[in-house]
């Protein structure tokens, strides 16, 4: 089910109510990376540098994008950015239980 409510997430019309970093990867998702990019790098949270190696990812950005990977303590990611954007968005909602 988790995996079903973060693309519904990330597919949504409206950013989602709770802000933070659903929030940032729902911009993330519609290219607005200024304003995702803007949340993520406000977050000093493990999962806020996840963000923002995903977000470094999709820009194109690779060393800087390892730099956060390793911050997050995640390894570097290689498939497409939409599956991590998924992966990420369904590990936050199951961590704050928004299944």
């Amino acid at each position: 089910m988790t995996d079903d409510a973060a693309r519904a997430l990330l597919r949504d019309d409206q950013p989602p109510a709770a802000g933070g970093l659903l929030r940032a990867l729902w911009h993330g998702a519609r290219g607005e990376w200024e304003a995702a990019h803007a949340i993520a790098q406000d977050d000093p949270s493990a999962a806020g540098a996840w963000v923002h190696a995903w977000l470094h990812r999709v820009e194109g950005d690779d060393g800087n994008a390892a730099y956060w990977y390793r911050r997050a303590g995640r390894p570097i990611a290689a498939g497409p950015t939409g599956d991590e954007a998924r992966a990420i968005t369904a590990a936050l909602l199951r961590e704050t239980g928004g299944e």
